[in-house]
């Protein structure tokens, strides 16, 4: 892309014949002492190569001529500086393209590359051209990579090395050369053209929205590299990527045009990781309806526990569907039974609590309670630690009494017992594999509306759908077949 106000001569400086005035002999900044004014330089106005042209009698190490001018520095331009030199008489020096990077406030942004590459003078009388490229992005072929804080700056060249040579410059030229990165007819922006590193270190978010705004209905690519996003965000554009993000556990990261479960995979490179960060935006924009896992299948490596995805959410009762594909329990430790065993008592008069607790911190909420007078299907849905108890699904029937029990945690695809509450959520057109690892949904304490449709839940390893509490009113299981992991066996 050409940014219409670097076309042609507006980025260009003026000819040296035009007065020297408009060229200083430091940083280009306001006030600095120019070539008008100096008894070494002058106008040569003839010269075989270049006509009119600067002459320079070196007398520093560092001898440098920059435009006065403020050259914009706008994400996603790339500039070309360069100039023809040549030597006349005297020793031979070196020249190198050089700039003074500015803010918004004109003060000097430190720690930036301001030199290009560095060309000896080997002849007298010969041309040489000397060249750099600076822009917004670190992208290879750029040599002077300056990032977002710099808004302008002063440009122009530096001979250095030996003194008592006679220099002529030809002149000082800057050309926007975006066309030879961005290619004009392409419908996407590049991260790195808005500052973006990708080194996994530096923060990119900044980078990301910047490049989302410019996108203008057209893609975002991330090329290859590791970018941290730190803070929640919502890209507007369709994204693609060959680089990988990585968050924070708690930033939200939500793909508005790209919500679908490959994008996220190829963001975060692991289809556990992708997978936990969809419904992690899922449950966290209202933007997202549904979340399409566009009939890939997910391996999971762990449980998706939501109270770990998305802790803050205690309640959700907007719409959401988890549709078309596959999700497979891949073995490993997170799929390890969590057991326990408790001293506790029990009291008909209070027939939802377990009081008295011995070690109740360990007892994990969505356990099921194994004990005399314990019924088939009691789980534990909430507990209090420092006063002791436990608050059950179901009463018992053993009577009053003081006894052992025993706890045994499944762990589940996708288990919402620690949320408070939680309606209208819908699993469509999915094959929920359990291969015996794990199994398949826990319902949350309290809900209505859950849909279950259209689906195969398969050779779960203790469960296929649990409900802890009042998460089952109204749950609807629709079309639905369910493969139990013991149907090898002989009956």
């Amino acid at each position: 892309m050409n940014i219409a106000i670097t076309n042609g001569l507006l980025l260009m400086p003026p000819a040296f014949r035009a007065g020297l005035n408009a060229w200083s002999r430091s940083d280009g900044t306001s006030g600095s002492a120019t070539w008008a004014s100096a008894d070494n330089a002058g106008i040569n106005p003839s010269d075989q190569d270049f006509g009119a042209c600067l002459e320079i009698l070196k007398q520093q190490t560092t001898t440098s001529i920059r435009f006065m001018g403020e050259t914009p520095m706008i994400p996603g331009v790339y500039l070309r500086i360069s100039a023809r030199v040549k030597a006349v008489a005297g020793p031979l020096c070196s020249v190198r393209i050089a700039g003074w990077a500015g803010d918004g406030g004109r003060n000097h942004v430190s720690g930036l590359t301001e030199t290009g590459p560095t060309l000896p003078l080997q002849t007298h009388n010969e041309v040489v051209e000397v060249s750099a490229i600076v822009g917004v992005g670190a992208r290879g072929g750029v040599n002077m990579p300056w990032g977002t804080r710099p808004v302008f700056g002063h440009f122009g060249l530096d001979l250095i090395g030996a003194n008592g040579g006679a220099i002529r410059v030809e002149s000082i030229r800057i050309e926007d050369v975006t066309s030879a990165f961005v290619p004009s007819l392409i419908d996407w922006v590049d991260v790195r053209d808005y500052g973006a590193v990708g080194d996994g270190i530096t923060n990119d978010r900044d980078a990301f929205m910047a490049a989302d705004n410019a996108a203008n209905g057209g893609w975002i690519l991330v090329p290859e590299g590791s970018f941290r996003i730190v803070g929640d965000i919502g890209i507007r554009s369709p994204i693609r990527f060959k680089g990988r993000l990585t968050t924070p556990d708690s930033t939200r990261v939500s793909f508005l045009e790209s919500f679908d479960f490959p994008t996220y995979a190829d963001a975060f490179g692991d289809e556990t990781l992708g997978f936990r960060k969809a419904l992690q935006a899922l449950f966290g924009y209202t933007d997202h309806v549904s979340l399409d896992l566009c009939g890939r299948r997910v391996d999971l490596t762990e449980p998706m526990l939501i109270s770990d995805i998305a802790p803050e959410l205690s309640g959700f009762s907007n719409r959401r569907v988890i549709c078309n594909g596959s999700v497979m329990s891949v073995d490993g430790p997170a799929w390890q039974t969590g057991t326990s065993s408790s001293r506790a008592t029990y009291n008909p008069a209070n027939p939802l609590r377990l009081t008295d607790v011995v070690n109740v911190a360990a007892v994990e909420i969505g356990s099921r309670v194994i004990g005399n007078g314990v019924g088939r299907e009691v789980y534990v849905n909430g507990k209090n630690v420092s006063e002791g108890w436990l608050r059950l699904s179901q009463p018992l029937y053993g009577g009053a009494s003081t006894r052992n029990y025993s706890f045994e945690r499944y762990r589940y695809m996708f288990d919402f017992s620690g949320m408070e509450k939680l309606d209208r959520l819908n699993f469509v057109d999915l094959d929920l594999n359990c291969q015996g690892v794990g199994s398949a949904i826990m319902l949350p304490p309290d809900g209505e509306m859950i849909a279950v449709r259209d689906c195969y839940i398969t050779r779960p390893k203790d469960r296929a759908i649990t409900s802890i509490g009042k998460g089952c009113q109204d749950l609807l299981v629709d079309r639905c077949q369910f493969l139990s992991d013991e149907m090898t066996l002989p009956a």
